[in-house]
């Protein structure tokens, strides 16, 4: 068996360079010295060239692309009959009891979406109840926050008022969500 040996681009450079620089020390390599001078530089800098295309021609690996994780955000509106109004600011604002909050999955919509069936009471029967839906932050959360408004004109009583309402989210940007209502964890829901 006959093993070749394939000098490597590298190693015939440097030997070249060699031989090029014993040239210039032995004075007896001289002869000629300008015929052999041109041609030992000339195929040095072939050399040194065909080295230069050569490495430039590896290729560099390059990172793969990924895909970039937007923000949440709701692609379509909640439903939601009890959103705040222009004209909240007028009114006084009062807290609600929830006595009962329950997430319900509508697999019967298309895409699905979650239903929030809200069971509480309100401090009169002159109150109105508001749930303001915010956006999802940053870190995937959906604050929403139940209140009541009363006009201060208005007397009445200080009977409690019992409502049973829900609500409809919209549709988000996929991912898993957590919904906090009046600053208490309620549940989660992932979004596709």
């Amino acid at each position: 068996m006959r093993f070749f040996y394939l000098p490597t681009l590298h190693n015939v450079v440097l030997s070249e360079a060699k031989n090029l620089h014993d040239y210039f020390r032995d004075p007896s390599l001289r002869s000629g010295r300008h015929a052999l001078k041109r041609a030992k530089l000339r195929k040095v800098s072939y050399l040194l060239f065909l080295a230069s295309l050569l490495s430039a021609c590896v290729l560099t690996p390059t990172p793969l692309a990924t895909n970039t994780i937007s923000a949440p955000h709701a692609i379509t509106a909640e439903e939601n009959l009890y959103a705040p109004e222009p004209a909240d600011d007028q009114l006084n604002r009062a807290e609600v009891i929830l006595t009962s909050i329950n997430l319900i999955e509508r697999t019967d919509l298309n895409p699905a979406r979650v239903e929030i069936d809200f069971l509480g009471s309100m401090p009169s029967v002159c109150n109105e109840l508001r749930v303001e839906v915010k956006a999802p932050d940053n870190e995937y959360q959906i604050h929403i926050e139940a209140y009541s408004v009363k006009d201060p004109n208005i007397k009445c009583e200080n009977v409690f008022q019992q409502f049973e309402t829900n609500i409809l989210l919209g549709v988000y940007s996929p991912g898993r969500y957590a919904i906090w209502v009046n600053n208490k964890y309620i549940g989660d829901f992932v979004s596709l």
